[in-house]
């Protein structure tokens, strides 16, 4: 298949990794709003605008699968998104809630949400997970991630007062939630923070999960076509994919 993949900036570029890993589709176009990131500090009419806007210009590509990297986005205007578009939308807030069910056998367990504001406020994971029969839900907005990550800085001494502040009151979860694409590349970090013991649950690998389990793949690309487009200066989208992607 030939597929869009959007986001608010470069956060989205963790799942098309994790796409390219599992070898999926022949083309992939990601486009990155990098001229408006954050979304998580924006109104909800003013997201779904944006990402309705996203929808008009993946049409240039008569694409068979749009997939909304941005939580922010697959928890505001996913509705919108599908009733304007020519082909299917997934978002990684519904299949976030679904790895987590996979992966956390007991409904008994805590599990930590980390988002932007706008996707914690939206209580879409709390919904989702509340309806599966989890009840011990901690959401908690970490937006300065964002730019951390947009900065490209993903350890030291920055990121562990930053973890502090957020933390310092929290107990070590059994599962946390990774409700933004942004964080998994401070993964690794947060995995450190909390522990071994703590299972993160990545948007990424949540997204192929998802799509393995509703579409049949008959092929494997080795070598997708990938296109990479921003509204704000795409050079240093670019150069970032090819740093984190290897292409």
């Amino acid at each position: 298949m030939k597929i869009g993949v959007f986001d608010s900036g470069i956060g989205g570029l963790t799942v098309v990794k994790s796409m390219l890993e599992h070898e999926l589709f022949e083309e992939i176009i990601y486009f990155g709003d990098t001229a408006r990131v954050p979304y998580g500090i924006k109104d909800k009419n003013t997201i779904i605008r944006y990402a309705i806007e996203a929808v008009e210009f993946f049409k240039n590509f008569e694409l068979d699968l749009i997939i909304v990297a941005c939580n922010t986005v697959s928890a505001y205007a996913l509705d919108e998104m599908r009733e304007s578009s020519p082909c299917p939308v997934i978002g990684v807030v519904e299949a976030g809630i679904q790895a987590a069910s996979n992966a956390v056998n007991d409904k008994d367990s805590n599990i930590l949400i980390l988002g932007t504001k706008a996707t914690v406020n939206s209580k879409a994971y709390e919904k989702g997970l509340k309806s599966l029969g989890f009840n011990n839900l901690e959401a908690k907005a970490t937006g300065l991630f964002v730019p951390l990550v947009e900065e490209e800085i993903y350890s030291g001494i920055v990121v562990e007062s930053i973890f502090n502040h957020y933390f310092k009151d929290v107990e070590s979860p059994d599962a946390i939630i990774l409700g933004c694409t942004h964080f998994p590349l401070i993964s690794e970090s947060i995995q450190n923070y909390f522990g071994k013991e703590t299972i993160l649950i990545h948007s990424g690998d949540a997204i192929v999960e998802q799509l393995e389990k509703e579409f049949t793949f008959t092929k494997k690309y080795k070598n997708p076509n990938l296109k990479f487009f921003a509204s704000e200066n795409p050079d240093a989208l670019k150069a970032v994919a090819k740093k984190w992607l290897n292409k």
